[in-house]
């Protein structure tokens, strides 16, 4: 019993960091109709941002994490309004193709300049440990949690308490009235996308914290947040944390008994499951 409590504990903390992973590609599909296959490079230049202002800089994973959301941000604005917007309402497989490329240019232009050695972000309480009944807790799993439920919940409340977040949402669901309305696409595309992207480098800085990171770690990220955005719906942020974390318990379930092999294979038969039986995602909106 005391090892199934510190595996389901394992799995939610894990659960935490891939909501926030997912929650940049579900606003940017839901508000922009873009899968972006580029989404799980961002997270990875993102981590390594945190690393050089922690390994350079010396300033704390958590503390930078704002340093590294605004220089994304910054990034993701110039990428959307340079060149996405040019092909926003672009039929599907037009978007695929530039996001994919995308993705290859970002992860070799990283191996130069970062080389394809593994680097981790080790702050100096990187070994301590909380204790609660049965279970040991690491703490920088837990500050990781801890960000993630906050930024979750912070956009909830962004998309609808702001006027920016009911631009967006409008523009989601009805691009004409939110036209009428006063709202200017392309100014909005490039923001939604920028506030994505601050959210994929901001768990991207989280992702350094937990695992070890390299050039080529995008394309996994970016299936694992596809899948993700899916379970829980694209148009509702409590969704994507739900759904990050019943992915990070089947996950830890599935390693306890069955074996770290199949974990990518529970994942996505929970992915296949869902769409079969609830396109929308577990808190989507059905039609």
């Amino acid at each position: 019993m005391d090892l199934l409590a510190q595996v389901l504990a394992n799995g939610i903390l894990l659960g935490g960091l891939y909501a926030v992973m997912a929650l940049g590609l579900a606003l940017v599909w839901g508000v922009l109709n873009i899968v972006n296959l580029a989404h799980g490079s961002f997270i990875m230049l993102g981590a390594y941002c945190s690393w050089h202002l922690f390994h350079y800089l010396h300033i704390d994973p958590f503390l930078g994490l704002p340093i590294t959301a605004v220089l994304m941000f910054v990034l993701g604005y110039g990428v959307q309004r340079g060149l996405l917007n040019l092909i926003v309402r672009a039929p599907m497989f037009n978007t695929l193709l530039l996001t994919f490329g995308l993705d290859v240019v970002l992860t070799y232009l990283a191996q130069l300049a970062f080389s394809a050695d593994f680097r981790a972000i080790n702050p100096a309480y990187a070994g301590n440990q909380v204790h609660w009944g049965p279970m040991v807790l690491p703490v920088v799993r837990l500050g990781a949690f801890a960000v993630a439920l906050a930024l979750t919940f912070g956009m909830w409340l962004f998309l609808l308490h702001t006027r920016l977040g009911r631009a967006i949402r409008a523009t989601a669901q009805n691009l004409v009235a939110a036209r009428l309305h006063g709202v200017e696409p392309r100014h909005l595309y490039a923001l939604t996308f920028a506030i994505g992207i601050a959210l994929a480098g901001t768990a991207g800085g989280l992702y350094g914290t937990v695992s070890q990171i390299n050039p080529y770690i995008g394309a996994s990220l970016t299936l694992k947040s596809f899948a993700i955005a899916i379970i829980g719906g694209l148009d509702n942020p409590l969704g994507v944390l739900v759904g990050g974390l019943f992915l990070g318990v089947v996950e830890a379930l599935t390693t306890l008994y069955v074996g770290p092999t199949f974990v990518d294979v529970a994942s996505f038969g929970i992915l296949a499951l869902v769409l079969i039986v609830r396109p929308t995602g577990l808190l989507g909106r059905t039609a």
